[in-house]
């Protein structure tokens, strides 16, 4: 019995994730941020799926997705690494306080402070890996991607200040979004991804 259990658990984070890969390579580009900070709302099927076979399985489908999406990869894996990292921010405290509290307070309580985390993570993935990575591999300079911050904003200074006023709260706002979807779907979904009849 135990075996069949794990066989639907790795067939349905398995679908997840290449759901999840497909809403990644779906990224979009939104006024009032730079065009290379990018929103897609590939976590969402990580979401569900933290919720619905847990925590192991929303870092699974973050895995799934990302190694999907290495083989295309402009960053040489860094950016795939850097949105693993930030999926597994939002989605593991979220399943985790969802299993154990299985009620739609425990969902709405735990998914809100995944999306707090991964808001907070944000900023020393971005500051220490991700745009390091961009500027030792001469893809943008220092000048350039704080020019690209100040045409929104002028009185941005500094790489810390413009990836808190920008990337920190826009990493939030995506991960309400998921949140909110989550919500809308998850009652629909959650009988046909636990096997249970609908």
């Amino acid at each position: 019995m135990q075996k069949k259990v794990n066989v639907r658990w790795l067939a349905v984070t398995a679908i997840l994730g290449a759901v999840a890969a497909v809403l990644m390579m779906l990224s979009i580009s939104v006024p009032l941020i730079p065009s290379f900070v990018k929103l897609d709302f590939s976590e969402l099927p990580a979401l569900i799926a933290a919720f619905a076979m847990g925590p192991v399985s929303g870092v699974g489908v973050c895995l799934i997705k990302n190694l999907v999406n290495l083989p295309t990869s402009y960053s040489a894996g860094i950016g795939e690494l850097c949105n693993f990292l930030l999926g597994v921010a939002f989605v593991l405290p979220a399943g985790l306080f969802y299993k154990f509290k299985k009620d739609r307070f425990g969902a709405l309580w735990g998914s809100l402070l995944g999306a707090l985390i991964m808001g907070i993570a944000s900023f020393p993935i971005n500051y220490c890996i991700t745009y390091p990575f961009y500027i030792n591999a001469g893809i943008m300079s220092l000048d350039a991607i704080l020019d690209a911050y100040q045409l929104i904003l002028p009185s941005v200074e500094t790489l810390p200040q413009a990836l808190w006023i920008f990337n920190a709260p826009f990493t939030f706002f995506k991960a309400l979004c998921d949140v909110a979807i989550t919500f809308l779907l998850y009652k629909h979904l959650s009988p046909l991804l636990k096997g249970k009849t609908l």
